[in-house]
């Protein structure tokens, strides 16, 4: 479209034609993002691997035999030149790496092949001369020792890395007669280094709950692990590529079938993203512009009632409402029946597509408050001044608000409009309070199920499906459950990374006043 046809468009023509642009373009800008920022992003990694290889080179060339046995005992150097502290962490984390790899991580990467050997063995007891089973190598322990392996091993090269160029540092500056002591360390710990102090405590809950979490679910999408394979009793097994094929149905008889119903699923993940993020956008932003207008009486009371629901814990609303909604025993069909005004029930949760709007609609109720609030305290900061010139100008109501509300509202909430759609994407409650994802699916296209969908509901998210995966269906197929929660992961990062760099609130927040 040229910009001349476009200019000739009516305004909510435009409005829908830029709100169609930004999300046909969101597969060209990731695209971009995967042949150029990658591209850059992996071009200086390399150079600064190089780089810390030469440099590593050339301390070891050029340093004292103090530097150079530092090398292999880590913080000799320290303590030589007596910056005792700094020294004996190195010493102490060396030796307790040591001490791990030995009792557990060399054993599990021997064993991270084949996840073991033996799961159970049984023999008769000498004495007693009954059966006895035994447990040996349990696979998830050897697969969580292996990861923690790898994350000892990566901290081992961070700190050998510093206390490398530390000691160079410190023979330099030993040179021109200058010593560092503990004295120093513990002034630069609690000066201008504090921040790194205080980091690292968030720094150990990251790895800890975020990190090792991650890289396991990553390498448990590559295995058999389920209910069926579970541990300790028999060991389970690398598979490969095999859940993912699976998933995108590539794999089985049934297959096809199964790639539609993860199709639909992820369809409706990104449609009630949409919804249940613009709608609750635009509508608590109008509610806030209407209970602020000026004319407006009882605007406490009105807000009052609004804050109401949020007084109420979402799930209680959402249990109550699941219980109201239902078709056989709803208090709202019962009315609706005693009205007149319906012969026959309806599926307010139990047919697909009206059980989809009814929980649109629900989820409106729910936060549209939220939206409410937050819209009321930005709208008294725009300057009044715009308005005022604007009716001068001779502009409407709607001109005003899609020109001067409009916008300065989105500069200011767009991180938070792209973190709430990120978070209704995994907005495991709604779904699962209000439907448990249902109703079921049980045919495709008109076929009837060939193949374990694992309980799959019609308004099931990624989330809530994965969740029945792993934790409620008789057989429990962690493997898959765990690429579900990759494809999320991928889904939920790169649409937080690309589109919050491209907000104005981050591209010209200069501009801002």
């Amino acid at each position: 479209m040229t910009t001349i046809e476009y200019l000739a468009l009516p305004t909510y023509k435009r409005f829908l034609y830029k709100i169609g642009a930004f999300f046909a373009a969101i597969p060209r800008v990731i695209w971009g993002f995967i042949s150029v920022t990658l591209v850059q992003f992996f071009a200086k990694i390399g150079k600064a691997i190089a780089n810390y290889f030469v440099t590593t080179y050339e301390i070891f060339i050029s340093g004292d035999w103090k530097t150079r046995v530092s090398y292999v005992i880590m913080g000799f150097g320290h303590i030589w030149r007596k910056s005792y502290i700094k020294g004996f962490m190195y010493l102490l984390y060396e030796i307790i790496f040591i001490y791990f790899m030995i009792s557990t991580g060399v054993p599990a990467m021997m064993r991270i092949g084949t996840f073991g050997f033996v799961a159970q063995t049984s023999y008769t007891h000498p004495t007693a001369g009954i059966e006895v089973s035994e447990f040996r190598d349990d696979s998830l322990m050897i697969l969580l020792s292996f990861v923690i392996s790898l994350i000892f091993i990566a901290i081992l090269i961070f700190l050998w890395s510093v206390q490398v160029r530390e000691n160079s540092q410190l023979e330099n500056m030993n040179k021109i007669g200058k010593h560092v002591g503990d004295r120093d360390t513990v002034n630069s710990l609690v000066g201008r280094n504090f921040h790194k102090v205080l980091l690292a405590f968030p720094t150990f809950g990251v790895i800890m709950f975020t990190i090792i979490p991650l890289i396991l679910m990553i390498i448990v999408g590559f295995t058999n692990y389920s209910s069926t394979y579970q541990n300790p009793k028999e060991l389970f097994d690398w598979v490969g590529v095999y859940n993912f094929s699976k998933l995108f149905g590539l794999t089985g008889s049934g297959g096809s079938q199964f790639a539609y119903i993860f199709g639909q699923i992820l369809l409706w993940t990104l449609v009630w993203a949409i919804f249940a993020t613009f709608t609750n956008y635009f509508l608590g932003m109008i509610v806030a512009m209407l209970i602020n207008k000026k004319g407006i009486r009882l605007k406490k009371l009105w807000r009052t009632v609004l804050i109401t629901t949020i007084a109420v814990p979402q799930f209680i609303t959402l249990l109550f409402l699941s219980k109201f909604l239902s078709t056989d025993l709803g208090a709202l069909n019962a009315i609706l029946r005693k009205m007149g005004l319906i012969t026959e029930n309806i599926k307010f949760l139990d047919d697909g597509l009206i059980a989809k709007v009814t929980i649109i609609i629900v989820n409106m109720w729910i936060g549209i408050p939220y939206t409410m609030l937050m819209c009321s305290g930005i709208l008294m900061n725009i300057p009044q001044d715009l308005y005022e010139s604007a009716k001068i100008d001779g502009a409407s109501p709607t001109k005003m608000y899609l020109k001067i509300t409009l916008p300065y509202m989105l500069f200011v909430t767009g991180p938070y409009l792209i973190s709430n759609f990120v978070g209704n994407i995994n907005n495991f409650n709604v779904i699962f309070l209000l439907s448990g994802g249902g109703p079921t699916f049980s045919s495709v296209n008109g076929a009837t199920l060939s193949v374990d969908v694992y309980g799959a509901g019609q308004t099931d998210l990624l989330i809530t499906w994965l969740y029945k995966i792993a934790m409620t269906q008789a057989t429990k197929d962690y493997g898959v459950a765990s690429v579900i929660g990759i494809i999320v992961f991928i889904v939920v990062a790169s649409l937080s990374t690309i589109l919050y760099s491209r907000t104005n609130a981050v591209k010209n927040e200069g501009d801002f006043q």
